[in-house]
């Protein structure tokens, strides 16, 4: 009996030994097998008309890099940091083709943030499709995820959810108001992006019941909005829902002001103008009571938010852009797939296939990446789209912008109509 449970004990203890000299030499392999940093690459504008978004996205992007690894890098794959590169995908198609060649070429990286513009994206991502790379994208337009790209997700909501978000605040923020809104304009840049946020807000009026007395497209590289200023004011619309870049934003804006015919309320929506540091700061006194759609929440109160808002307004001088907020989340999305492969896939985690899959079954609803993102669920569908996904409403107050919607998380209360209209 004794040899008996001493051999048992034996072979117990040459089991065990034999199992840890496997999981050591599985982790060896692996280990030999892993890069010491796991490269990803930032494409986005940073010359040329759209390097203020390109700029900010990158920032985002940094700050993102610096803090998951200063909380440990990616623990299931033995504590990997991050390293961020580069490449400036300037103004074009062919530009951002070219710089996604270049980047994935020189640096070989896992994944791919950014590109911003959709038009830059949608040539951008046959190169990240056919070299089989993750582009998590932060372009809005709809048809981004409807290219049937198999390595493309997008967490953000789509322009024309955007579009629809500005109609529902606006009429949200009449009732509350007691003001009667029934007619409405929209106006769009003539991109795809502006036509998809626009599709977006012609849907949500007419579902809303509200006629459409102005519609105009016009183009991105407007010099003079004083005509469809006026034709506005002949429509009498109530309020305008519109969808501007950057300096055509500040155009209407003035021309708004200096024809004197302003309605109960101006709306953007795409969220590339009005409220941004950069449009405020250009437009001055004009830029007041604008709203316009954002895709991150700069008031969202949670810790890892208020550590990005604090680093990042010290760094940069004001609170974060929308496109560095996207892009802060979209890194710690990252993060949290590559975490994922890790457990999936412990033979080779870093293999595209391998964190597609893991992207797919992301399931999100704590940590970091849902801290910073306006919602609290983060989950994909099968065109890379985050089905939970919402927009948040900023308006400048007081020369300030502020989150005034969703109504629930709103930090400042919302000015409607605005104070200065004059019909």
């Amino acid at each position: 009996m004794l040899c008996r449970r001493f051999s048992l004990r034996f072979i117990v203890s040459i089991l065990i030994i034999v199992l840890a000299s496997l999981l050591i030499f599985n982790f060896m392999v692996l280990a030999e097998k892993l890069p010491e940093k796991i490269v990803i690459g930032c494409l986005e504008p940073l010359t040329g008309a759209h390097a203020i978004f390109g700029a900010e996205a990158k920032i985002g992007m940094e700050l993102a890099v610096q803090h998951i690894n200063e909380s440990g890098g990616i623990q299931s794959l033995g504590g990997i940091p991050l390293e961020l590169v580069a490449e400036d995908v300037g103004e074009n198609a062919m530009s951002a083709r070219l710089a996604a060649e270049s980047l994935i070429s020189k640096h070989h990286p896992v994944a791919v943030l950014g590109l911003y513009i959709s038009r830059l994206t949608t040539a951008a991502s046959e190169i990240t499709e056919r070299e089989k790379v993750i582009l998590v994208a932060d372009a809005l337009v709809d048809n981004v995820t409807e290219m049937g790209r198999q390595y493309l997700f997008r967490p953000a909501p789509k322009a024309s959810m955007q579009g629809r978000s500005a109609v529902e605040f606006v009429l949200e923020a009449a009732e509350k108001s007691g003001v009667s809104v029934e007619k409405i304009a929209i106006l769009n840049e003539d991109s795809s992006f502006g036509r998809s946020n626009a599709i977006g807000a012609v849907q949500a009026a007419l579902d809303n019941g509200l006629t459409i007395v102005y519609q105009k497209e016009y183009p991105y590289d407007i010099t003079d909005a004083s005509s469809i200023v006026h034709g506005i004011a002949a429509a009498k619309a109530d309020f305008v829902i519109t969808c501007p870049y950057f300096m055509d934003g500040i155009i209407f804006a003035k021309a708004f002001k200096e024809l004197n015919k302003i309605p109960k309320f101006i709306a953007g929506m795409g969220a590339c103008g009005f409220t941004d540091p950069e449009s405020i700061e250009a437009l001055g006194e004009a830029s007041e009571y604008y709203s316009n759609t954002y895709s991150y929440n700069p008031a969202k109160n949670t810790p890892q938010n208020l550590k990005f808002v604090k680093e990042y307004t010290a760094k940069i001088g004001h609170i974060p852009t929308e496109a560095a907020g996207m892009n802060y989340y979209g890194m710690w999305i990252l993060k949290e797939a590559l975490e994922l492969s890790g457990k999936l896939s412990p033979k080779d985690p870093l293999n595209s296939d391998n964190l597609r899959k893991a992207f797919l079954e992301l399931d999100l609803t704590s940590g970091p990446a849902v801290e910073t993102f306006p919602v609290n669920h983060i989950a994909f569908d099968g065109k890379g789209d985050n089905p939970s996904a919402r927009a948040t409403i900023m308006q400048v107050i007081k020369g300030e912008p502020k989150v005034v919607w969703p109504f629930d998380e709103a930090e400042a209360e919302f000015v409607f109509p605005r104070l200065d209209a004059t019909y």
